[in-house]
Formats: C-alpha cells, structure tokens, sequence
C-alpha cells in the first residue's frame, strides 16, 4: 500500500488515491445540436479487501447512455476503451487513490446509466483473480454480466462546454464471496461517489497494524466509506464522502472496538484529523468470539444474496456495524462473523481536539444485534452474547 500525504493524494497518478474500487466518470459536452461536445473521463477507486493479498480485475472498458433501461445492443452508447484491457490490482487503490482509464467525448444532456466492462477469464490467463492472504492466484469466477457491463444507475448531467467527474467506489470486500467449493466468485457492488477528495484521515498504533484493522465512517449502522490503514505508516483516509456527520469504527482481529462519534465533515474539500503520529488510535487486546449459522432466501434469487451483519448500539449514541459478512449460497447459506468479546470503546469527536479521549463501555462486553438483509425482503434481527460461549443463529428471510 502506498505511503502519501492525503493533501497531496489528487495530484499523483492523474488523481489516483488509494481505497478499495471506484472509477471516477468526468463528463462534459455541447448542450444543442450546433454545440462542441464535451469529455467524459473514467478512473477507478476501492475500498480494502478482506482477507486477501491481490484483487484483480481486467477492464475493457466503460459505457454510459442516457437511457438507465437501454440494453447492451441498443444504440447510443458512448464507450471508453481501454486498448489493451487493463489489469488492475483493486487493492492499489486504496485511501481514495484513483486509476484513470481513459476519456472521450460527450455530448451535453442527461445520463442515467453507467456500465463496467470487465474481460473473461481464458484458459492462458486469469483476467480477474484473487490472492489470498498467504496464497497464490486463484480465478476470480464472474457473472455473464460482467462481459455485457455490469450496470449502474447513476443520474447526472452533463451541461455545455463544462466537466462533470464522478468515482464509482467498487467495494471488493463486499463483492468476493468464497464459495463451498473453494472457488471465489465476484457479485459487484459499485457505488458512484464525488471526485473532489475530501474525507477523515488519522493514524493508528503501529502495533496493531498486522491485525486486519478495518476503519469505516458509518451513519445510523450503516457503513458509507471503508479502508485499511497504510501498512508501512499506519494512516488511513475515508475519502470522498458527502457533507455530514459520521462515526468512525476501528476493528481488528483481537482487539476491542472503537467508536468515535459525531465527526462532522463540513463540506466536500474538508478534511477532518481524527489523530496524529503523536496522538494515534489504539484499542486495548481481546479475546474474540463467533456468531455463525445459514441466512437463506426463500424464494430463492438467482441475483440477491444474503448479508449478515453484528451491531452494537452505544445507549444513546450511535448503533454501529461492527462486522457484516455475505452468506454463501452454494453452502446453504452459510455465514461466520469473528467478534471481538471486550467492552467496546467510545469517544466523542465534539470540538475535534486531539487526542480524542475513548472510554470503555462496561456492560457491552461480548453483546450484539445480529441481523441478516437482502434487497427485497424483510430483515431480521436477534440479540447475542458471545461473552462467554460462542453462539449460532439461522435465518430464513421473505418478501
């Protein structure tokens, strides 16, 4: 992972800034028949992957209509393609870098559809890979869809002579599922975030950088921006989030929770310090526990799948996610989330001077609301304690 200064990170590689994926779209065109086009840029941008040491997708290229109904066939696409196919390591794009993939031009109007082309995998070469933590290369199994473009419905304008940019914020760590068969398949998830770099940045304790710590900026347990800490440096960034108030979760694997609720990003340039080499974050050892079972839909769905996430809720302050897993559904359904059993942390980012003081939450060691989702039907939710015994919960979810 790359060591760079958040203020300097939009000047590098064309504005590349490391997270997990995302590709930033700029458009610009004429706003009439006898109006000059204008320029549709692409980049890419991710959040961290779980448990792996390379995420690799081949891009072939993107599209963009103003129809967010237009099939693949129909005319109107405007395409940039990348000649060859670019290989990238989503993982290099972490912390809000970004990777530019080309541009071209656009005519001013309205448009509400994006697509991601992504190559196939050959019997000569993985074009989209996984390596596990520790492993090697091992094919990244993609739907048939990833070929026609995988598609986004994003609505925005592209006005006469002028620039739009957008970032698409591929989140790896929620679109790798490991199958019972040891495969790992890719089910994307892709949301369009701004481009002007913006965020929550700080610093964590060097000792628990080879711990998997896992930061996200959430609001109301649900998580918006994720990323990992740089590894040589121990700082991390929440870049690109829309204007408001946050809370900050840290995780790491034997380690309590920290929370540090209320940071409030102003504006879209603002970048708010959450700590310092001097004043970096640290959170006391623990020992961890599981909540395991199967989250199964019923009827069963050949494009949704399950979620299951742990959340704690801070009395009156925030309720938070502290972990989430997608279930596998080549394996009944399946789904394990490792915990930690301590007294989780809570600071307040109030005035926003540093250090921000976290205090134990006693009486909330090893407690969690334990809930599975899926678009399109009901949630469910049930209160676990792991404090002394590992626990199981099934769900069967419906419309």
């Amino acid at each position: 992972m790359k060591s760079m200064n958040p203020f300097s990170w939009s000047k590098s590689r064309a504005f590349m800034t490391t997270s997990v994926l995302a590709a930033l779209v700029a458009g610009c065109g004429g706003g009439g028949g006898a109006s000059a086009p204008g320029t549709l840029g692409v980049s890419l941008t991710d959040a961290p992957a779980c448990g792996f040491d390379e995420v690799n997708v081949t891009v072939n290229k993107v599209r963009v209509h103003q129809s967010s109904t237009a099939s693949e066939s129909e005319g109107g696409w405007t395409d940039i393609t990348l000649n060859p196919a670019r290989k990238i390591n989503l993982l290099d794009l972490n912390n809000g870098v970004l990777e530019p993939l080309g541009e071209t031009p656009l005519a001013a109007g309205h448009y509400t559809q994006l697509r991601l082309v992504l190559d196939r995998n050959t019997s000569n070469a993985l074009a989209n890979s996984v390596v596990p933590t520790g492993g090697v290369e091992t094919a990244l199994v993609t739907p048939s869809a990833v070929q026609s473009g995988i598609k986004l419905v994003n609505e925005f304008d592209v006005v006469s002579g002028q620039r739009v940019d957008l970032v698409m914020d591929f989140d790896a760590c929620k679109s790798i599922v490991k199958r019972a068969n040891g495969d790992y398949a890719l089910k994307p998830v892709i949301k369009v975030v701004p481009f002007v770099l913006n965020g929550i940045n700080g610093f964590i304790d060097p000792a628990m950088l080879g711990s998997g710590v896992m930061v996200t900026a959430q609001q109301n347990g649900v998580v918006v921006q994720t990323t990992a800490p740089n590894m040589s440096t121990g700082e991390f960034f929440l870049a690109r989030l829309p204007a408001g108030s946050y809370d900050v979760v840290l995780t790491a694997n034997g380690r309590s929770t920290a929370v540090i609720a209320g940071v409030l990003v102003e504006t879209e340039t603002s970048i708010v310090p959450l700590s310092t080499t001097d004043t970096r974050i640290t959170m006391p050892t623990s020992l961890m526990g599981t909540v395991s079972g199967t989250a199964v839909l019923t009827p069963v769905s050949t494009t949704e799948m399950a979620y299951v996430a742990a959340k704690q809720t801070f009395g009156a302050a925030p309720t938070v996610t502290v972990k989430s897993v997608a279930a596998d559904d080549l394996n009944g359904g399946a789904y394990s989330l490792s915990l930690p059993i301590g007294e989780p942390m809570l600071g307040q980012f109030g005035s926003g001077i540093l250090p921000i003081a976290l205090a134990m939450q006693v009486g909330m060691a090893g407690k969690y609301s334990v809930a599975a989702s899926a678009t399109g039907y009901q949630p469910q939710s049930v209160s676990k304690d792991i404090s002394v015994t590992n626990a199981t919960q099934d769900f069967v979810l419906v419309p």
